[in-house]
C-alpha cells in the first residue's frame, strides 16, 4: 500500500496540526463574507452566491485578495474575521 502525502497550499514550512472549526448551528442574522481570490470569473461565481444569500435574508460583505498567487494579507484576514461569521471563497477560472 502506498503512503499518501497531503500538501498544504499555504506555504507553511512546517505543517501545523489544526482542528476544523465546528459547523455553525445557524447563519441566521450572520454576515457572510465572500472572498474573491482574484482568479478569472471568481466575481461571477460570487455574484450568484451573493444574490442567493441576500434572497435568504443574509447580510453579505465582499472581499478580494490582491493576487491569487499569494495568501491573503494579514489585514484582509483580520477584517474578514472581525466582520463575518462565515466565508465563501471563490475558486473559479
Amino acid at each position: 500500500m502506498r503512503e499518501t502525502i497531503l500538501l498544504d497550499p499555504t506555504s507553511e514550512l512546517a505543517p501545523i496540526a489544526r482542528q476544523p472549526a465546528p459547523p455553525l448551528p445557524s447563519v441566521k442574522g450572520a454576515v457572510v463574507g465572500l472572498l474573491d481570490i482574484a482568479k478569472p470569473r471568481g466575481d461571477v461565481f460570487l455574484d450568484r452566491i451573493a444574490a442567493l444569500l441576500v434572497r435568504r435574508g443574509l447580510a453579505v460583505e465582499r472581499f478580494r485578495k490582491p493576487t491569487n498567487t499569494k495568501i491573503a494579507p494579514p489585514d484582509l484576514r483580520r477584517r474578514i474575521a472581525e466582520r463575518c461569521r462565515a466565508v465563501v471563497v471563490a475558486l473559479a477560472d
